[in-house]
């Protein structure tokens, strides 16, 4: 079929949830991707933040290829080989990274689909760990879609439509430790915070702050829960961008590029807090062994290609060609690592469009920030092919 006819078809049927631009990609390799016409696209998205090692790596592939002839999903109600080697693998990541602190070391891993339900299910075990019920969240946080994670987000546009959500969650202002100070109280079971607000602006926590969330979580009582969703893994230039403000977590949720492609979720916390009781909390697909196959892949070619350094040193030249650019459009550029914003005095729909239409697929952030994600496998080339493209069409708006 061609661009037209899929398009009539998927326009036909579909929910009408999501926002579709005018391509049809049927291809991708690495950090390039092609649509039914031809057209090639440098993907500065990496594929909404799931492709750290672009589109189709060969030893992800692999991986998955070797494990569907042997058996592709399972429960978590039998024990499996590569589910064990994927604990083990993702808690040697936590003491290598993370450390032990007087806490206790995050040791104990839900398997889920994705990074929405990581955060359902870090949801759920703060209630169980604490005995309470109300969370604290920060405004332009985005946590997913679902019920639960949508109460943590604190982005009114996904809200409204579904609301009533879940009692209990607070939103204060991101940075604001005097406003953190006087939301948490003795009745908090959790406080859910990104160190870099991807959706609501690629906006940086600053250390402080954190630092404040972590002691109040402490005298209160509630556990603090960060969300690396999308900063995780490599992206801001260390594997968990919490590692950069020397805060650590009681519960971590991981999805997006856990799975190498193959969706993968993960809500991780330290070992003094307990485990779900028995049947309390589970997942048809959570832990499937094609799953933890693709993600062992994953954790290795980071591991052994140094991919968070590399992600430091290319993020570095972005930020500083953007930042030499000076375009009249750009109020401010800011970004940790391959996360990277692009605050504009104006709308980020009519760049974004111009951007696809020279071969350079980014994403926005909120209604007028440029956001740019790209592999942290982007061959040198294609990183300053897309980046000239957008400093052009910055500097033209």
């Amino acid at each position: 079929m061609d661009h037209a006819a899929i398009a009539a078809l998927e326009d036909r049927h579909s929910s009408g949830g999501v926002t579709r631009r005018p391509v049809t990609i049927t291809r991708a390799v690495g950090a390039r991707m092609w649509d039914a016409n031809g057209n090639e696209y440098v993907d500065c998205a990496a594929a909404h933040g799931w492709a750290a090692l672009g589109h189709g790596h060969p030893e992800v592939n692999e991986a998955i290829a070797t494990q569907l002839r042997s058996i592709a999903t399972l429960t978590e109600s039998s024990y499996n080989d590569q589910r064990a080697r994927w604990f083990g693998a993702l808690a040697e990541l936590f003491a290598s990274t993370l450390g032990t602190t007087a806490r206790g070391a995050i040791t104990r891993i839900h398997p889920c689909n994705s990074g929405t339900e990581a955060v359902e299910a870090a949801l759920k075990f703060a209630r169980v760990a604490t005995g309470r019920t109300d969370f604290v969240a920060a405004h332009r946080g985005f946590h997913g879609r679902t019920l639960g994670a949508l109460s943590a987000t604190g982005t009114s546009g996904y809200r409204t439509p579904f609301e009533p959500l879940l009692p209990g969650f607070q939103h204060v202002t991101f940075n604001d430790a005097a406003a953190l100070e006087s939301a948490i109280t003795d009745q908090t079971a959790g406080v859910i915070l990104e160190v870099v607000q991807g959706e609501g602006g690629v906006h940086l926590a600053d250390w402080d702050y954190l630092r404040t969330a972590r002691q109040l979580c402490d005298e209160q009582g509630a556990l603090l829960i960060i969300d690396e969703i999308q900063t995780g893994l490599g992206r801001t230039g260390q594997w968990f961008a919490c590692e950069h403000l020397g805060v650590a977590p009681d519960i971590i949720v991981l999805g997006k590029a856990l799975g190498g492609g193959i969706p993968m979720g993960a809500a991780c916390w330290r070992e003094g807090l307990g485990t779900f009781a028995s049947g309390a909390h589970g997942s048809t697909f959570g832990g499937n062994p094609l799953a933890c196959a693709a993600s062992l892949a994953v954790l290795h070619v980071l591991t052994r290609d140094r991919l968070p350094e590399r992600a430091t040193l290319l993020g570095a030249g972005v930020l500083a060609e953007l930042h030499a650019a000076q375009a009249k459009c750009v109020r401010e550029v800011r970004g940790l690592g391959l996360m990277i914003g692009v605050e504009l005095r104006q709308r980020v729909t009519p760049v974004l469009q111009e951007l696809l239409k020279r071969g350079v697929w980014a994403l926005p952030a909120g209604p007028n920030v440029l956001r740019l994600l790209p592999p942290l496998t982007i061959s040198e080339d294609d990183l300053e092919r897309a980046i000239g493209t957008i400093v052009d069409v910055l500097r033209a708006s």
